[in-house]
């Protein structure tokens, strides 16, 4: 602005210069034209009017014939040879020019003809430049004053707005001095709320901050709870394992002394026994480990009808003291896309687990439903129903109804049924609930129909 400033005023200036350069040059030539004297008249010079500084000169085909000075006072006086020099070849042509004159300074020269007076007249720039030097020195003034006002302004507004930046980067220095990679992370520092206003810049960049930070405690909250199911996950495979291999153990050292009173007929059915349970438990572990990896399961068209009417039938045979009961509601096909072997362990592992746990005489009832949405398989029945402390963990693979980890006598399971049956019914796109209260159970299993998955169960 100061430098448009200076430009402007210079040429306005200059322009009121370059007018009065031609007035002179005007009255110059009609003073001349009305004098009596010869080329080197500039008695006109004077008249009254003339300011200090005016040069007038008499010119003849460029070339100057005389020339004066009117000084302070009045005063007329000639110009020297160098002088005159510096005013020789103007063209005559009316516009003003810059000229510097030897002992005298920078004038805006013009030279005019016509009517047998040929002129030139000059005036000084000194006022020009002087008005323009105090122009440029005033708004050099003011600008500095004004950017150093601006800069203090500016650095205390600017400071006052990178608090909360520094607040913020605090925060973050701070989590990052935490123990991340140890024990339980919970409670980390979080930007406080009044630096998280979404209306500045620093504020989102708070408001960011704390949203990371809570999907990082959450990620490691996460982390350190599937650290303890798979310490637990360990510990109870070790302990199931320990048991089976302790008896095989146990029977090899008996029948190795000598006058063992052990059959080897018994010893060997227990082992065989004790080995059968250990390869059941390896393949269930195998089986889970396959699901959660995600490997794709067989592909084909179950009907779920017949599937869990056959079910039924085999949980009658071999739990004859129990009412077992079938019912089919279906306003649709009750069929699926998935892998018939592992849906018949589903409904196996469901009626099994009905038979275990409620007495000789429970009612268990077998639902199957079908609509246009999706497909439903209810076991439901009228025993004493899950312990409260044990429902939301019913199924976690380990998870049995008695708190100890001995084997019932009966053959109990090594609490993994339940959890292979979720970890199936997950991977074909389906999710599975349990209800229970003292005299009524339900497992609820939702599948999708064969539109429902487009062939590729698990997807879910």
């Amino acid at each position: 602005m100061a430098l448009a400033t200076v430009l402007v005023q210079r040429a306005r200036l200059l322009d009121e210069l370059d007018q009065r350069v031609r007035d002179a040059a005007a009255r110059s030539q009609g003073g001349a034209r009305h004098r009596a004297g010869g080329d080197t008249d500039l008695s006109f010079l004077s008249e009254r009017g003339q300011p200090a500084g005016t040069v007038a000169a008499r010119t003849e085909d460029g070339r100057v014939t005389a020339a004066e000075v009117v000084a302070r006072g009045g005063a007329r006086r000639s110009l020297t040879a160098d002088q005159r020099a510096a005013l020789t070849g103007v063209p005559a042509d009316g516009v003003p020019r810059t000229r510097t004159i030897p002992g005298l300074g920078t004038y805006r020269v013009t030279a005019v003809v016509g009517d047998g007076a040929d002129v030139l007249a000059a005036l000084p720039m000194a006022a020009v430049r002087d008005t323009v030097r105090q122009l440029v020195v005033t708004e050099t003034v003011i600008a500095v004053a004004g950017i150093a006002v601006a800069g203090c302004v500016g650095a205390v507004v600017i400071g006052r707005q990178l608090r909360p930046l520094g607040r913020v980067a605090a925060t973050a220095a701070e989590v990052a001095r935490a123990p991340l990679d140890r024990g339980e992370v919970c409670g980390l520092t979080r930007v406080p709320a009044g630096d998280t206003d979404p209306g500045t810049e620093a504020g989102q960049v708070g408001a960011a901050l704390n949203r990371l930070i809570d999907r990082v405690e959450a990620a490691l909250v996460q982390r350190q709870h599937s650290e303890d199911r798979m310490r637990r996950f360990l510990a109870d495979a070790s302990h199931e394992l320990r048991t089976p291999l302790a008896s095989i153990a146990g029977y090899a050292e008996l029948m190795g002394r000598d006058g063992a009173r052990v059959r080897p007929e018994s010893a060997w059915q227990r082992v065989g026994a004790q080995a059968a349970r250990m390869t059941g438990l390896v393949e269930d572990l195998l089986l889970l480990a396959r699901l959660d990896e995600g490997r794709p399961l067989e592909t084909v068209e179950v009907g779920l009808a017949t599937l869990v009417a056959e079910a039924v039938w085999d949980a009658r045979a071999a739990g004859g003291d129990h009412d077992w009961r079938l019912a089919l509601r279906l306003d649709e096909p009750a069929t699926v896309t998935g892998d018939p072997a592992r849906l018949t362990q589903v409904v196996t592992n469901l009626l099994a687990n009905a038979r275990a746990h409620t007495p000789a005489g429970t009612q268990v009832t077998v639902t199957v439903e079908a609509t246009r949405a999706c497909r439903v398989i209810r076991v439901r029945d009228d025993g004493p129903g899950i312990p409260p402390a044990l429902l939301p963990t019913v199924f976690a693979r380990f998870t049995r109804a008695d708190a100890s980890r001995a084997r019932a006598q009966n053959g109990g399971g090594t609490g993994l049924g339940l959890a292979i049956t979720s970890a199936i019914v997950r991977a074909h796109g389906g999710h599975i609930e349990v209800t229970s209260e003292p005299g009524q159970t339900e497992f609820r299993v939702t599948l999708p129909g064969v539109s429902g998955v487009d062939g590729v169960p698990g997807a879910g």
